[in-house]
C-alpha cells in the first residue's frame, strides 16, 4: 500500500489536475487533511493556537468565528450575506474536511476574507487541529 509520503514522491511529476484528483482520493478524512498540512508546515498542529486564531479578527472586520460561530459546532450564517453555513467541526458535520479540493478552496477564500492574505501551512494545521478536537 502506498503511504502519503510515497504518494508525494510518485506525484511530483504529475500534472496539476491529476495530482489534485489523487490527493483528493487519499485525503478522505479530517485526520488526513490535518496530516497533509502538518507535513507542509513541518510541525504538529496546535489546537490551542488554532482556537485563538479562529476567534481573532487579525486587524480586519471579521474572524473565522464571525460566520462559523465559536465553537463552530452548530449551523450558523454568513456575517454579511446571512447564507446558512453548516457546522464546521467534523464531529458535528461528517461531510466537513473530507475533500482536499474543498478544504483548499475554503482556506483560500476564508483566509483572504479574514486576513487579506492566504493562511500559512502552520495556521491551517493549527485550525484543523482545533476543529478536529471539538467533540
Amino acid at each position: 500500500m502506498l503511504n502519503f509520503r510515497g504518494f508525494q514522491r510518485l506525484a511530483v511529476g504529475a500534472a496539476g489536475g491529476t495530482l489534485m484528483v489523487c490527493v483528493q482520493a487519499i485525503a478522505a478524512s479530517p485526520q488526513a487533511e490535518l496530516m497533509r498540512w502538518q507535513q507542509a508546515a513541518g510541525q504538529t498542529g496546535d489546537a490551542a493556537k488554532g482556537q485563538v486564531f479562529f476567534g481573532q479578527r487579525h486587524g480586519g472586520e471579521w474572524s473565522c468565528a464571525s460566520c462559523h460561530g465559536q465553537p463552530p459546532i452548530n449551523d450558523s450564517k454568513h456575517a454579511s450575506t446571512g447564507k446558512k453555513i453548516a457546522a464546521l467541526a467534523p464531529a458535528f458535520n461528517a461531510e466537513r474536511l473530507t475533500d482536499s479540493a474543498k478544504v483548499d478552496k475554503w482556506f483560500k477564500r476564508n483566509c483572504k476574507d479574514v486576513l487579506s492574505r492566504e493562511c500559512t501551512a502552520t495556521e491551517k494545521a493549527d485550525v484543523l487541529a482545533y476543529l478536529i478536537g471539538l467533540k
